[in-house]
């Protein structure tokens, strides 16, 4: 299964705040916030959505197509990548941007502040799909995540006019998007992946209601947080998967796009949804017990004990036909 996943390329440079930030914001006073936080630690990682899910993919022994763009300065990214099973031939390279940055806080309860950098992300509008196609063959699923808005916008149109089956993922992006862009990425999707507050955004944003958006993607993916994860499909039962418990809890940049990672592992391998959630699940509580998007390990004999503890010996044994890391 060809999976081309188009996104932000980036580095993440993560900070840890030892308080709360609700105890810094005043209600009365949230029209004119002006706040600076000491923080404790600074990580600089590799992160990025598009790179952050195919590198997930690459750890389950899979070969994802990284679309996107990045800077001069991607070289060092790049051999990482390559050493990790991802294609990274069709990333475009900026000749005047650097690659983009992501700045994030972290404070004491997981709430999170951040600001992006776009970079070279803005050139990502000048790529064209089907090249990537020619090249690789086909493409059976390009998955449209957090991008340059007009990249995505783009990415959309063309998998309906070429006829390539997409995932929407809009995740950050549907802050700065309105009603129609909105619902140009959503309309004709075989996947919609969003957290629970992206849900409701999206629902606000476009006037459609739950059921409308049932009628127009095949799939909905909605993250839970510690709850796990929900799968709606018009006039099929809801499913839900709960997340496989932590280690502990060390930094949650990053657990959505390996849940997408390992949910997407278990489509290619021809598991059954719920199957491939809790794939998802799974990898997305080794990224949350790891500081960084793409620190974590993965190794196939504890990987599948964790599994079964977590979702039982069948389950375990349907991911084992198929785990190569």
């Amino acid at each position: 299964m060809r999976i081309a996943v188009t996104g932000s390329i980036a580095t993440d440079h993560l900070m840890t705040f030892p308080g709360r930030f609700a105890d810094q914001l005043l209600p009365e006073e949230l029209h004119r916030v002006s706040l600076s936080f000491l923080v404790d630690t600074l990580d600089v990682r590799r992160g990025g959505c598009a790179p952050n899910i195919c590198f997930g993919m690459g750890c389950l022994g899979l070969r994802p197509i990284l679309v996107g763009a990045a800077g001069a300065d991607f070289t060092d990214y790049r051999s990482w990548l390559d050493r990790h099973r991802v294609d990274t031939h069709s990333v475009h390279i900026s000749e005047t941007h650097h690659t983009a940055r992501f700045l994030c806080t972290t404070d004491e309860d997981h709430n999170q502040i951040a600001s992006f950098y776009t970079g070279a992300m803005s050139e990502a509008r000048e790529i064209e799909l089907r090249p990537i196609a020619e090249r690789v063959g086909s493409l059976d699923l390009v998955v449209i995540a957090a991008n340059d808005p007009e990249a995505m916008l783009r990415h959309s149109e063309e998998c309906r006019e070429r006829g390539y089956t997409f995932a929407a993922d809009p995740s950050q992006q549907l802050a700065r998007m309105g009603k129609h862009d909105i619902r140009s990425l959503v309309d004709g999707a075989a996947y919609l992946f969003t957290n629970e507050y992206e849900a409701a955004l999206i629902e606000e944003k476009t006037g459609w209601s739950s059921e409308e958006i049932l009628d127009r993607v095949g799939i909905r993916v909605t993250t839970l947080g510690p709850k796990g994860v929900r799968i709606d499909r018009r006039g099929e039962a809801t499913i839900r998967v709960e997340c496989a418990l932590e280690r502990k809890k060390a930094d949650p940049t990053g657990v959505g796009d390996a849940f997408r990672a390992g949910f997407l592992a278990g489509l290619a391998w021809g598991l059954d949804l719920e199957r491939s959630a809790q794939v998802g699940c799974m990898l997305a509580t080794l990224v949350i017990e790891t500081v960084g998007t793409q620190e974590y390990s993965l190794r196939r004999a504890p990987f599948l004990e964790r599994f079964a503890q977590a979702y039982g010996d069948a389950a375990a044994a349907d991911v084992s036909a198929h785990l190569t890391v």
